[in-house]
């Protein structure tokens, strides 16, 4: 299926989410339930409504399938999954402001939605809805949550191979997202991303329309490059973002490198360079990260370190330093430590204790909560 024919089912599908809220509140909830412990959800299933004249997730009927039942239903390869993540959590300390209002014990929440459907078995249409608390409190925001009461499309994409390659287009679409990384680490705040300290390069996000391309080697070798612009002017004057990784994975090792370069749009060039790798022991993964940036004629640069121990008793121990921030050479660096130990309950929620220390020019900052998450 040519590309932009494919791209034509996207303004279909986002039609199919307007009238989700509505039926969030009519649903009942026991009927739900009997889902929790399903990772993906069979849309064609999950959603019929037994009165034959009212189905009210379907919008003009595009891309449905015929049935023998007078209610159309959605394709056979749409799946849908559902996650939540809670914390409780306190956070002590005035921070660089001095501000004491910092001190406080909070309650944040986030919920995500994927939708994903497939129309020749090898391509995928996907698309991400989220929503959170009404604000994000200083713990909520240290933990990276999404925030606003209303669902919110947080990005549309379309993956069709392109020979032996994968090809990712969207909107609102990070130009990693063919990119390979090398980090066996999971990170329990947001200060210490899942990418290692790479977030800039190898975890680098995206400005609007996207695409991204990638190609894996049998011998472990991978290759992606990827763009990324405005909406209002693709490939122009405006600011533009580019990429390109190299990677190589083994069972017990692997490395990755990233370049990046972001036009600024206003004359101001940023170019960044990240490499991060593993390494496995018997009894933990060694994981580290660099990252440089040049700015104006300006260098800075962070780095990352982390220990995972995958078992620990019934769950699994992160333990992590890293720079905060990328620092220029005369600037004074500030480290934040964190600390966490995570644990099924079951196959669909984990709860993960943990406690963080962020430096400051003030009072530093220590942070102790519980997170719960939910897939279903």
């Amino acid at each position: 299926m040519k590309l932009f024919k494919s791209l034509l089912v996207a303004p279909a599908t986002i039609g199919l989410l307007a009238p989700f809220t509505t039926f969030a509140g009519e649903a009942s909830l026991n009927d739900i339930s009997k889902y929790s412990n399903l990772e993906h959800i069979d849309l064609a299933n999950a959603f019929v409504n037994d009165e034959p004249n009212h189905n009210p997730l379907l919008a003009g009927g595009e891309g449905l399938v015929e049935t023998a039942s007078p209610v159309g239903g959605f394709s056979e390869t749409t799946t849908a999954s559902f996650s939540v993540d809670a914390v409780l959590g306190q956070v002590d300390g005035a921070g660089d402001t001095g501000d004491s209002s910092n001190e406080s014990t909070s309650f944040d929440f986030q919920f995500n939605i994927g939708l994903s459907t497939s129309f020749t078995g090898e391509d995928s249409l996907d698309i991400a809805i989220d929503n959170g608390s009404a604000t994000a409190s200083t713990m909520g925001g240290k933990m990276g949550f999404d925030t606003g009461t209303a669902l919110t499309v947080d990005g549309v994409t379309y993956s069709f191979p392109v020979g032996g390659a994968t090809m990712v287009v969207g909107d609102s679409t990070d130009i990693s997202s063919t990119f390979t990384g090398a980090c066996t680490y999971s990170s329990f705040t947001d200060m210490t991303p899942d990418d290692c300290g790479t977030g800039n390069s190898i975890g680098v996000g995206g400005k609007g329309v996207t695409a991204s391309l990638g190609y894996a080697f049998d011998s472990g070798f991978s290759l992606a490059g990827g763009i990324s612009s405005p909406q209002s002017e693709i490939v122009g004057d405006d600011s533009d973002l580019f990429g390109l990784n190299a990677a190589y994975t083994a069972d017990s090792y692997g490395v990755a490198v990233a370049y990046v370069t972001d036009d600024g749009g206003t004359g101001t060039e940023t170019t960044t360079w990240g490499v991060n790798g593993y390494y496995t022991f018997d009894l933990a993964s060694l994981s580290v990260g660099y990252e440089t940036q040049e700015t104006g004629g300006t260098d800075s640069s962070g780095y990352f370190v982390g220990l995972s121990f995958p078992e620990v008793g019934p769950g699994s121990v992160n333990i992590a330093a890293a720079t905060d921030a990328l620092y220029a050479d005369t600037a004074t660096e500030y480290l934040v430590y964190e600390a966490s130990y995570s644990y099924p309950v079951n196959d669909a929620m984990t709860i993960t204790p943990g406690i963080f220390i962020q430096e400051t020019s003030g009072d530093d900052l220590t942070g102790i909560a519980v997170k719960t998450s939910f897939s279903f």
